[in-house]
């Protein structure tokens, strides 16, 4: 890549995530009637009627409105829109009675799903430090450091560490097997890592500090194979259990009908092995700790990505595959996408790599080329290995702008660091 070809991919970005991206959900997410966002919309962009309100969605889309302003976009929108949604999650979606966020409402607000999740209560943190960085509003760290306290005092699990995940409303065990109450899985510890990191930029305390290095040290050292691959679930007691799917879902992944993986023991993902490396570098940063002790494991998870994940002949990432073989799913899903491009300018960044650009480019190009519905301004959530549409939805609970609009930023600003870094 030379200085020339950074600038136009940055360029291109940059127009995508002005003009198309947030245009997009600045237009149409706001609920002006009952509060908070509608979040479901058909491929042409039209709300598409469903009555439901997730905890995930709402989060997600402050977060993002948040993260975006905070990288100056929106002219001040982006944070109007962030603060209308802190007040339906603050408003209606907190359980006044036994503290933390209900799972789902319908579109009055009114609660469907009352237990709580620690995946959904993640991004409340996630969302309310952002927010609170983006403009100071101090609701933003005390709701949010009192979710964390929430979960320090129901869900640790102090025999063996970690994070149960699966609560009543009350903040009872569920019980075991789809249930979800002997499971801890990589996806929700990765996320509070992520929630802890935003959560200890806003705060600088220390016991969030502390808690943060904690979650770094069982990611790296109990949940990530020799190979720098990510295993998906385990029992209480950190044995690797076959990947099942939970009664209540936690997104759109296909399982069989038997609501297991085809390969439920040697199964790993390209997106979230590479999200991990730059979570992991971003919450390195933010503590101020050394990433050397790091090093090998991150370029292990972009090693992996680079060999196994990126399709070299249509481009892209696929969905996921064996830790140490060739990809078992390679359908093209949208967040895979947008984690490892900003996984990849990190760890060219980073280790001075030049596959990793390379890779880059490949996916940008996959990215901007088959991925984005021009018509609509949002991303495909799924397609096929050449790139043809299976999923045609814009949005839904699980498929809102966290990924695409944070991705977009991150890549913008990392393609203008390498820029003004001279690294080419």
């Amino acid at each position: 890549m030379t200085s020339e070809e950074c600038r136009a991919y940055r360029d291109e970005l940059s127009r995508h995530l002005t003009e198309e991206l947030l245009p997009f959900w600045l237009e149409r997410a706001a609920d002006r009637g009952h509060g908070g966002f509608i979040t479901h919309f058909d491929e042409h962009g039209n709300d598409s009627g469903e009555d439901e309100k997730s905890l995930i969605a709402q989060a997600r889309t402050v977060f993002t409105m948040s993260y975006a302003h905070r990288a100056g976009y929106g002219d001040g929108r982006c944070l109007e829109l962030a603060e209308h949604g802190v007040r339906f999650l603050l408003d209606r979606l907190w359980d006044a009675e036994h503290g933390g966020f209900f799972w789902t409402a319908n579109r009055k607000g009114e609660p469907v799903v009352t237990k709580k999740i620690v995946y959904g209560q993640s991004f409340g943190i996630y969302a309310l430090a952002e927010y609170g960085r983006a403009g100071g509003d101090p609701r933003a760290l005390e709701y949010a450091a009192r979710l964390f306290d929430l979960l320090q005092m129901h869900c640790t699990e102090t025999a063996y560490g970690g994070y149960l995940e699966m609560f009543e409303r009350d903040w009872r065990l569920c019980g075991p097997g789809a249930a979800g109450g002997d499971r801890k899985t990589l996806d929700v510890h990765m996320h509070l890592m992520e929630a802890f990191t935003s959560l200890y930029a806003l705060s600088g305390a220390e016991l969030h500090a502390r808690k943060l290095r904690e979650i770094i040290t069982l990611l790296t050292q109990r949940m990530m194979t020799e190979h720098g691959t990510g295993i998906p679930q385990f029992t209480v007691d950190w044995r690797q259990a076959p990947q099942i799917k939970f009664d209540i879902v936690w997104g759109w992944d296909r399982f069989s009908e038997g609501g297991a993986k085809a390969n439920p023991l040697d199964n790993t993902s390209y997106g979230h092995n590479v999200e991990f490396m730059w979570l992991l570098r971003e919450a390195l940063q933010t503590l101020g700790d050394d990433l050397e002790p790091y090093a090998a494991l991150m370029r292990g998870a972009l090693d992996h990505a680079v060999r196994y994940g990126i399709d070299p002949e249509y481009g892209g990432v696929y969905v996921e595959g064996s830790h140490d073989g060739p990809a078992t799913d390679q359908a093209k899903e949208f967040w895979q996408q947008a984690e490892v491009m900003t996984g990849m300018l990190d760890g060219y960044i980073e280790f001075r790599d030049a596959r990793y650009l390379e890779a880059y480019v490949n996916v940008h190009r996959f990215v901007l080329d088959k991925m984005v519905n021009r018509s609509a301004g949002e991303w495909w959530p799924l397609l096929t290995r050449e790139g043809e549409p299976i999923w045609r939805h814009m949005s839904h609970s699980w498929k809102v702008n966290y990924h695409t609009v944070r991705a977009a930023v991150n890549r913008a600003g990392r393609l203008t660091d390498i820029l003004t870094r001279a690294m080419l």
